[in-house]
């Protein structure tokens, strides 16, 4: 059974970086995406990033492109978000997320992922 294992979160000052992983346990089939999703305090979860196993399609939302980098690296089953110039809307809980229905191009709709981790705290101070 999929088992998503995400590490990297914590607490830095506004213009640091940080970088998020997401291993994933279990997994037999190599042909998915991996996405990151976000969620502050009082607000829904929100698309983030995702790239598709081989690495080669990627989608960022707009209010991190040029800052984050997605990245997968199918040997290791294992996907990362580097966040750099972090600023304090960034503050949320970090999920990594599997569509295992999707290889070729990611989505950025929320419904398609359907094997979650359990989320790791960033906090950007000011």
């Amino acid at each position: 059974q999929d088992r998503l294992v995400e590490s990297g979160g914590g607490l830095v000052q506004a213009g640091d970086s940080l970088r998020l992983s997401c291993a994933t346990k279990g997994r037999t089939s190599t042909h998915y995406s991996m996405g990151w999703f976000r969620q502050a305090p009082e607000k829904e979860r929100e698309f983030v990033a995702a790239v598709t196993w081989n690495n080669i399609s990627k989608r960022y939302s707009d209010s991190v492109k040029g800052r984050f980098t997605i990245s997968a690296d199918s040997a290791k089953n294992t996907a990362y978000l580097q966040m750099d110039t972090l600023k304090p809307e960034d503050t949320a809980v970090y999920y990594c997320a599997v569509d295992p229905d999707r290889w070729a191009t990611p989505t950025t709709n929320i419904r398609s992922y359907t094997i979650w981790g359990q989320g790791t705290q960033v906090t950007v101070s000011s």
